[in-house]
Order: structure tokens, then C-alpha cells, then sequence
């Protein structure tokens, strides 16, 4: 069974027609999907699942708390080192979710550092994400650090100074050596395929 990292943006609490068309097309296919417990994208994200009585839902948690898990689905308590404190305590969790993972959906408004973050661990990993770009409205397929660095000329260079004083946002590009990313086979995942939106909401 493919397994897919929904997250995103705290600032992205709705969903549009959209985005919940390429997730009717996820659940369609019976993936089991791994998600934060965060407000913002990952409570509405839980919120569409629930919605769709979808069952195969892990709810990944720093710490042995969830703040939302508004299905009631099986959760992970992710372990947080003694002493970790503020946006790393909750970044465990999605590093893991990224390595346990198969694919990426992620929201992004061009503005968290958290989101982008995610596509990076996804790509180090040699794995791929398809990242909502809210502020265009348009769904960018990431699967090379070169998909990457185009995604990142969207965004202001304002909001890309605050991002890379952050997380160090070039530092983690420029390690991304150039690797073959899983390949998306059209029957699969099709979520990712631009031109094929599968399921209605």
C-alpha cells in the first residue's frame, strides 16, 4: 500500500474545490495517508477525511500530545529529545512523516518555512510531493531539486529572506544532491498527474 504526507501551511484553513478534488482522487485509491495534528492545513485536511469517512489515517504527534485529531484516527507519538523547545519540538514529526512516506500533497502559501521544509525532507529522500502554490492557485509538481529551485522563484524575496532566516533555506537546497527522485507511474499515483483529477468531493 503507497503511503502519502499531507501538510501545509497554518495560514491555509480551507479548502478550495481544487485541492479537495486531488484529495477525493488520493483516498480514491486507497492510500494510507500520514498527517500532523497542527491548526490550519492539517486541521482541514483532517477535516475532509473525517467528511469522507476515510479510515486509512495515521495522525503523527510530538510528544504523546495531538492538538486535532478530529477523526479519531490511530495516532504516532513521536519521541522529542529532552530540551527541544518551539518549531523544532514539532518538526520531529513531520521528519518522520517524510521518511515514512511514499509521496507528498503539500499546501503552501509561499510563506511557511514549515511547508517547504517538508518538499525538502521529501526530496532528500529521493521521493516526490505535489505542493499546492495558494497564492497562484496552481498545483507544482516537485520531484528534482531543479522542480525546487523553480517553485522558489515564485515567492517574494521578502518572504524568502524570512523563510531562509528560519531554517536556512539555501543551505538546504544547495545539499540537495542531484539524485533519480521514485518515479510517478501514471496508473498509481494520480493525484500528481496535472492533467488527470480523479473523485469529486
Amino acid at each position: 500500500m503507497k503511503t502519502v504526507f499531507l501538510s501545509g501551511s497554518r495560514a491555509i484553513s480551507r479548502l478550495n474545490q481544487e485541492i479537495r478534488e486531488r484529495l477525493a482522487g488520493i483516498t480514491s485509491q486507497s492510500f494510507q495517508i500520514l498527517i500532523g495534528d497542527a491548526n490550519g492545513a492539517d486541521k482541514a485536511l483532517q477535516g475532509f477525511l473525517k467528511e469522507k469517512h476515510y479510515s486509512k489515517v495515521t495522525v503523527y504527534c510530538s510528544g504523546g500530545h495531538c492538538r486535532n485529531n478530529v477523526g479519531s484516527w490511530e495516532t504516532y507519538s513521536v519521541q522529542v529529545p529532552a530540551g527541544v523547545r518551539g518549531r523544532d519540538f514539532y518538526t520531529q514529526k513531520d521528519r518522520l512523516m517524510a521518511k515514512n512516506a511514499d509521496y507528498g500533497f503539500v499546501l503552501w502559501d509561499g510563506k511557511s518555512p514549515g511547508s517547504i521544509e517538508n518538499v525538502i525532507s521529501l526530496l532528500k529522500d529521493g521521493k516526490s510531493a505535489l505542493v499546492y502554490y495558494s497564492p497562484d492557485k496552481e498545483f507544482v509538481p516537485v520531484s528534482s531539486p531543479s522542480q525546487l529551485k523553480r517553485l522558489l522563484t515564485r515567492p517574494s524575496l521578502e518572504a524568502l529572506d524570512a523563510i531562509e532566516k528560519k531554517i536556512k533555506l539555501g543551505k538546504l537546497v544547495d545539499e540537495l544532491e542531484p539524485r533519480k527522485q521514485k518515479q510517478m507511474s501514471f496508473e498509481l499515483p494520480q493525484f500528481l498527474n496535472g492533467e488527470n483529477r480523479i473523485g469529486s468531493p
